[in-house]
């Protein structure tokens, strides 16, 4: 073997410690540079809750709450918020010539009345000194709770029966009669089973929270 080839060989064999010295070098860095990220995560994770809780302190987000007096032309322009509303059935009777010759001259019928009510809070009468500010409460005076509207449905409404006297022609309004009673007997039992006050009860649930979103720790309503 002659002086050039042992040479070769030698600095092929140096190269080759060289590579692999340096390859672990490599994989040391990496496993060290992992390791300190790792443990460093949770730190940074602190240090970011912290300075976000700083700039919460130092630079809260402003609270803006608007003036009673400013919204209040808002709140009125819903105008009649309704609130409740009553489905019912009634049964109406409606006579006439109803004697001991009402076989002859008498008119009767039975009239089946479906028939709707519908109750709310008319926010046009709200004045401006109905809401003040106190303490930071927001005080609020509503206006009663009012019927809307009495509607009988007439695709459901019918007349179930009906008698007329032998001697005797169909009263033509014994009908309307029949509907208008229906709509006064439907108004009545809205009114008996608490409707004003059902509908007075959801007005101030629903403007409650309308309150509390603009910026108000609390709403009281007063009567």
């Amino acid at each position: 073997m002659n002086f050039n080839t042992i040479l070769k060989t030698v600095l092929l064999v140096i190269l080759s410690f060289a590579l692999i010295f340096a390859l672990a070098i490599f994989v040391l860095v990496s496993v060290v540079r992992n390791t300190t990220q790792q443990a460093l995560q949770p730190v940074e994770q602190v240090r970011d809750a912290i300075a976000t809780q700083s700039a919460l302190l130092f630079n809260p987000t402003p609270t803006i709450v608007p003036d009673p007096v400013t919204i209040i032309y808002e709140i009125r322009s819903l105008a009649r918020l309704e609130t409740a509303q009553y489905s019912m059935e009634k049964i109406i009777t409606a006579e006439t010539g109803q004697n001991d010759l009402g076989f002859l001259f008498g008119d009767k019928l039975l009239f089946v009345a479906h028939g709707k009510v519908i109750a709310g809070v008319d926010l046009e009468k709200l004045k401006p000194e109905d809401l003040w500010v106190q303490n930071g409460i927001l005080y609020v005076r509503l206006p009663e709770a009012e019927i809307f509207l009495t509607t009988l449905d007439n695709d459901l409404s019918y007349v179930y029966d009906r008698e007329t006297g032998i001697l005797r022609r169909g009263e033509i309004q014994l009908e309307t009669l029949a509907r208008q009673a229906a709509v006064r007997e439907i108004e009545k039992s809205a009114l008996a089973d608490g409707i004003l006050n059902w509908a007075q009860l959801n007005a101030e649930s629903y403007l409650g929270r309308l309150f509390r979103s603009l910026g108000y720790a609390d709403v009281i309503f007063i009567k």
